[in-house]
């Protein structure tokens, strides 16, 4: 099985869980991985298909080598 290194991961929540998602963006960065947020950008009330789905896309796209993303459960999906 080949190892493949990540260095940018996308990431993503819905409004609950905006708090989790930015610290887990923070450590990422501070951790040195590239971070691409895909929102939401606020606590505002969302839909959280919109923003997993937005996550996976950059995966998909190449724009990011692993994605993360947070629902309001607090469930995390890598």
């Amino acid at each position: 099985m080949e190892t493949v290194a990540i260095h940018a991961v996308a990431i993503g929540s819905d409004h609950a869980g905006y708090a989790l998602k930015t610290a887990i963006a923070d450590f990422l960065r501070d951790s040195g991985y590239e971070v691409t947020d895909v929102g939401t950008h606020s606590d505002d009330r969302v839909d959280y298909p919109d923003f997993g789905a937005a996550v996976g896309r950059a995966v998909r796209d190449g724009d990011a080598d692993a994605g993360q993303s947070v629902c309001g459960l607090s469930h995390i999906h890598n």
